[in-house]
Formats: structure tokens, sequence, C-alpha cells
């Protein structure tokens, strides 16, 4: 079928050539004279006008309908009208007659036109080179030691390259919001000139006031005080995703390039230092309409970042707790060990992203690394031999033997140990051999401790002073000497003569002679 175009080509061409006429066009070509007229006085056709289609039936209700939806505009959004809501009040009140797909297809038209007048319109930004940044959480799955767990990945993300790092956490508090921060500046070595734009995370932001103001937490403006720049808090809600579409949109692309499947590793530091490996292979990625790669504009805009402050900044959370009868504190649902002699006495905490330490009487008394799961128990075995020594009993079903065996801090050596110091010396002796060995271990290289039982399984012999002996015995053989020069041949002291009484004789005969 030939289109309008070329039929109005035809109709041109024959009046030319052949010297038609507009009666003899419209019948050779089988169309209106209007039509030959038309095609003689432009070679374009005239657009079609379009058939106004009447609605005979929801026609009379229109007008209802758009001041109903018009009204809800100004209500709550979770309580305006449907389309089948629509629908029942126009059948119940007005006794319209309709069918209900009619009316849900007229609201869906009417509300489109009632709202395509308040659309935002995005304006394109230019990012200069080390001025700005953007910072988010994004949530992601992965299977760490055997178990699937939820877990947060924070992303600080600089504008202009588009270069990112990024670090997984169990959770969004703060001190793994601060932690990020630290990690990143000093991945980048340096930071943003200008701003660092955020949403309203709990974490930097009290409470929000009017516009844009905010009543910010005071450990993220040492933070920012710190490091010395400027936050930005984009507008609440899907509204003002766009101010940090930069962010926003690399979660999501990183989350189905590196992180799909699920990953699997044996800790969340093992994860994170594959995080690092997936950050410097995106170096090599091109952003859309960008004219270089990220690591290309990278290496353009890191001498221009602000260069990092002297001294770090401490992103854990101090606090204090009591241990309990079991010499354990609690520290955000999860459950650390302490000294057993610190048992119902009040401890300091220092809570960071990735470790708990705690401190008593001015010193570091424990540290672990932080737990990934509520409620679960990290727990070390060292902190129990005192109370072990006097409760023998008590060390095969203790929980800090079961971690200590989880870990590996309790070795196949160990086991082999204790099994034959109990087939000797019994249940109970057996047992305090095997702690009298672990003891050793706070003053002792593990390889020297290792050495001191194959010795006792060797000799048959677990007597406790007997392990001590030979153990501090082989440390001392192990240690190198140092090697001692004579005084003389290092240091070379000026010759002096021998003291002379001459001046003294010379006073005396001076007073003498006075006499």
């Amino acid at each position: 079928m030939r289109s309008r175009v070329e039929q109005f080509e035809s109709i041109r061409r024959d009046s030319r050539d052949k010297g038609m006429s507009i009666r003899e066009l419209s019948r050779v070509h089988n169309v209106h004279r209007r039509t030959v007229r038309a095609a003689l006085s432009s070679a374009v056709p005239p657009l079609r006008k379009e058939a106004e289609r009447v609605a005979p039936v929801l026609g009379p209700w229109v007008e209802t309908i758009t001041g109903w939806l018009r009204e809800d505009l100004t209500w709550p959004k979770k309580q305006r009208h449907t389309g089948r809501r629509v629908w029942q009040r126009l059948i119940e009140e007005e006794g319209a007659v309709l069918a209900e797909s009619t009316v849900t297809h007229a609201v869906a038209r009417i509300r489109r036109e009632l709202v395509s007048g308040v659309s935002q319109v995005m304006v394109p930004q230019t990012h200069l080179p080390a001025e700005e940044a953007e910072v988010d959480f994004g949530e992601f799955w992965a299977v760490i030691a055997g178990v699937e767990l939820k877990l947060w990945i924070f992303v600080l993300r600089l504008s202009f390259s588009g270069r990112a790092v990024r670090v997984a956490y169990s959770n969004q508090a703060q001190e793994s919001f601060l932690d990020g921060h630290e990690l990143a500046f000093d991945r980048f070595g340096g930071v943003p000139t200008r701003m660092v734009r955020y949403d309203n995370l709990k974490t930097a932001v009290l409470r929000q006031l009017l516009g844009r103001d905010r009543v910010e937490n005071p450990r993220f403006i040492a933070l920012r005080s710190h490091y010395g720049f400027d936050s930005f808090f984009c507008k609440p809600g899907i509204e003002g995703a766009h101010e940090k579409g930069g962010v926003e949109g690399d979660i999501g692309r990183f989350r189905r390039r590196w992180l799909t499947p699920l990953p699997v590793f044996s800790s969340i530091a093992k994860l994170n230092e594959y995080l690092e490996q997936c950050d410097g292979r995106d170096d090599g990625r091109v952003i859309s309409a960008k004219p270089a790669t990220v690591g290309a504009l990278f290496a353009q805009e890191a001498p221009l970042l602000r260069p990092l402050p002297p001294g770090s900044f401490d992103a854990a959370e101090t606090l204090s707790a009591k241990a309990d009868a079991k010499s354990r504190i609690c520290v955000r649902q999860s459950y650390y060990s302490v000294p057993a002699r610190y048992a119902g006495r009040r401890v300091s905490v220092r809570l960071g992203a990735r470790q708990v330490e705690v401190f008593a009487e001015g010193k570091r008394v424990a540290v672990h690394v932080r737990a990934i799961h509520r409620n679960s128990y990290v727990l070390e075995l060292d902190h129990y031999l005192e109370v072990l020594q006097r409760k023998p009993g008590a060390f095969a079903g203790a929980t800090a033997l079961v971690s200590a065996r989880a870990s590996g801090a309790f070795t196949p050596g160990h086991q082999h140990f204790w099994d034959r110091a109990r087939r000797q010396l019994g249940d109970s002796g057996g047992t305090r051999a095997l702690i009298e060995v672990l003891l050793l271990h706070r003053t002792l290289p593990a390889d020297i401790v290792a050495q001191t039982m194959r010795h006792a399984i060797l000799q048959k012999d677990f007597d406790l002073e007997h392990l001590a002996v030979f153990a501090r015995t082989h440390v001392d053989s192990a240690t190198p000497t140092v090697p001692v020069t004579p005084l003389a041949a290092t240091i070379h002291l000026p010759e002096r003569q021998a003291p002379s009484l001459a001046r003294y004789d010379q006073l005396l005969t001076a007073f003498g002679g006075s006499r």
C-alpha cells in the first residue's frame, strides 16, 4: 500500500507530465478532488485531523472526577482516591451506571494531567576535580563462616572521577560510619576540598529542622572538624535521592557486578580484602559521558585533594560496662570475656567498627574481634585459666574452649598433650598440666610451648615444674647472645699525667715566710 507522500507524488507527476485535469486526476487515482487540490498545492500531505471521541456514558461525570482528584492533592497520600473508590462513589452518591474499568482508566488519565505540571526537572551538574564526594550505605547479603548474613556496605565516592572506597560492616552504627570515612580518606590520600553529600542518616543527624537545617551528631561534627570538609544534607525521602544520584546508582551497579552471586568468605575481614580488590579493578571502568577511565580521572584528581591532617581520628565509642559473675561484659547484645580477676567489676570499653577493647586500672586488659551476630559469645580461654586451675572439671565443657578450638588457638597439639597427660595423671592432674602449658603462652613463644609439649609426651613427664624449667631453658638457649667487646677496644681516653703537689708546697712556703 502506497503512502500518502507517494500518492501525492503520482498526482503531481500526472498533472505535470500528462496535463490531467482535477476531475481526471480524481478519477484515475480514486481520490476526492479536495485531495487532488491538496497534492497540487503542496508535496507534503497535511496532518490528518484526529476525530474528537465522544464519551456519552462517562462524559457527564468527568468534571466530578476531576474535582475529587484535585482535592486529593491536598490530602494525605494514604487517604487519596483510588480508581475503585471513585467508581464506588459515582455509583453510591451520584447514581451513575458505569463499568469499573471505564472509571479507572479515566482516573489514571486525569491524574496524569493534574500532576504533569508539577514534575521536577533535573538540572545537569558539573563536578570539578577534588571538590565533592557522596556517602551512603547499601545493604547486601553474604555467606560469612557458613552463615548467610545481611551486611551493609559503606561507600564514599568522589563525584568527579567516580573513584569509590567500599567497606563492609555488620551494621550501620556510628562507629562503622566514622570508621568508613577514616578508611576512605586514608586510601584516597586526601580529603575533598569542598563538601561531602549525605542523606539524613541517624549517625550524622539527630533531628531534621525546616529546610536544610539539621541538628547534627557531635561525633560527626568532630569528624568533619578533624578532616576539614563541609557537609551537605539532601532532602528527606525519594525527593532528595537525585541530589547524590552518583553514589545511589553506584551501589546498585557494584552489588550486581561484584556481589552476585552471594560472596562466600570466612570472615568480614576477608570480604573487605575482596572489596578492596574490586575497587582497584573498577579503575578500568569508563562511566557514561566521562572522557576517560575512573583510574585516569582519579590520577588527575588525587593531587588536588586536601592533605590528610596529622594524627588519626578516633572512631571508637567509649562505653562503661560491668563484668558479670561469668567474667563477661555485654556490649550491643553480644558478650565478650575479660580476665577472671575483673568479674563483678566495672570496666571501660572502646567499641570500634572491627574490634572491642577493654580497659581497667589504666591499661588494656582484653581485645576481641567484634561479633557480627546478636547474642553471640566471644570468649578467650586465657581469661579463665586461673579459675580452671581450681576447677579443672569445668575445663572440658567450657564455652571458651569451644571458641578456642573454632579459632585454631587450641591446636591438635594441645589436645594430644591433654589426652596423654590425663592418661598418666588422671583427669584433674592432666587438665592442670594442660592449663600450666596454656599459661606458658602468656610469656613464651608458641614454638617453644609446642616443643615443651612434645618433650613431655616423649619423656612421659608431665610434672608442672619440669615443664616450666624445660621451657625456660630452651628460651634462654634460643636467645642470641650479644658479644661483649672490651671497654678499652671501643673507648679511647686521653693519657693523663700524674698529679703534682708543687703548688701546695709554694703556698706553704709563702705562708711560712709571712710568719
